[in-house]
């Protein structure tokens, strides 16, 4: 079963359930009732067996069914956009032909899809197109939509899981340029991990942007972390660092979080900058950082894609976190950073709340895109 088919049956067979449960509710009423002291008598192994075998499983189910909800949520714009515009191209035409994938690469590329994966995209669609002799423009979307997310998955192994374990100092380095998101998206990782009962500690070291520290200050007041910070502007990044490995090396914090300067102008000191905060980490442990997650506003289109393409040269990423998902109407960035980099997109920023950075999820993101095109 492809991508599409397997999104258009679980939105599907939700609303089927829903009313057959409610149909049998009328029809068995009289049944339910004469089974309602049984059941009352079995609740409580039920309860227990749940817990004991079922409860991950639940809660599993839960987060999934949470974070759909809140993609969908987040990506409407894009879904708006995306979705009306391939459903526009299909009434457009009665039939397949070049014409119509001309239009189609169009809409891709203006979806902030890369031009060479557009070519790989559409080309995948005309091939599977001919094969099953499809000729009819709607028969197209469920292709499209399966394309999008093969492109994505196939291209190597998919991880969106930070490097973070118990019983260590886990230490995740932050960059990107100013109005990325990045002290915002900082501040609602650290959040993520107090609320899971783990001991946060952030190494304010963008020393040179007016109000950055004063920012991250405030924000780890608010979520209930601490801060390590230099009293004086345009202070040695490094030393702040050297700081906070001490105080987390101490204090037995479990994660430690650098903000750092993404001041691409000026390359060279920025690499030197880093090449001093690597330097002090290793002498720790050659393994930290753990994480360095690169900031992006998706709102930037094919700009976040040179920056990636710039800090990627500067030092080694090991994720990207795609921010303001929720104020854009184009999605394709994702795609195109994989298909480049072959970095994957491990966070994703759907709303302004605290609590709005969500792990990336495939599924949902192309679900979340195409969701009236699934749905139609």
């Amino acid at each position: 079963m492809g991508f599409f088919k397997w999104l258009k049956n679980k939105v599907f067979s939700l609303d089927e359930q829903k009313v057959d449960i409610k149909q049998e509710g009328k029809d068995k009423e009289q049944h339910f009732k004469k089974q309602q002291e049984l059941k009352q008598q079995k609740i409580e192994k039920k309860i227990i067996k749940t817990e004991k075998e079922g409860f991950e499983a639940v809660a599993k189910n839960y987060y999934k069914k949470h974070n759909t909800d809140k993609y969908i949520a987040g990506l409407s714009k894009i879904n708006d956009s995306f979705s009306r515009k391939i459903i526009e191209l299909q009434g457009k035409y009665k039939f397949v032909n070049d014409n119509f994938y001309d239009d189609l690469e169009e809409i891709l590329i203006m979806s902030d899809i890369s031009a060479n994966l557009v070519m790989i995209i559409v080309d995948e669609i005309k091939k599977e197109a001919a094969l099953n002799q499809v000729n009819d423009p709607k028969e197209i979307a469920e292709i499209l939509v399966d394309k999008m997310f093969m492109v994505y998955a196939n291209r190597t192994s998919v991880n969106t899981t930070l490097n973070y374990k118990d019983g260590r100092l886990n230490v995740f380095i932050v960059i990107g340029v100013n109005g990325s998101g990045k002290t915002t998206s900082i501040a609602k990782l650290a959040n993520s991990y107090v609320k899971k009962g783990k001991k946060v500690l952030v190494a304010a070291a963008d020393t040179f942007r007016a109000g950055a520290v004063e920012q991250l200050n405030v924000w780890t007041n608010k979520i209930g972390c601490e801060i390590v910070k230099s009293e004086k502007q345009n202070a040695d990044p490094a030393s702040v660092v050297f700081k906070a490995i001490e105080k987390a090396k101490e204090s037995n914090f479990d994660l430690l979080i650098i903000d750092t300067a993404g001041r691409l102008q000026n390359k060279v000191n920025l690499m030197n900058e880093l090449q001093k905060i690597y330097k002090i980490l290793h002498r720790l442990d050659e393994n930290m950082p753990h994480e360095c997650l690169l900031v992006l506003d998706s709102t930037t289109g094919q700009n976040g894609i040179s920056q990636a393409r710039e800090f990627n040269i500067i030092t080694k990423l090991t994720g990207i976190i795609l921010t303001k998902m929720d104020g854009t109407s184009k999605g394709g960035i994702a795609l195109s950073i994989k298909d480049e980099f072959d970095i994957d997109v491990k966070l994703v920023g759907l709303g302004e709340g605290i609590e709005d950075l969500k792990e990336f999820d495939l599924d949902n993101y192309i679900y979340g895109m195409t969701k009236d095109l699934v749905e139609q």
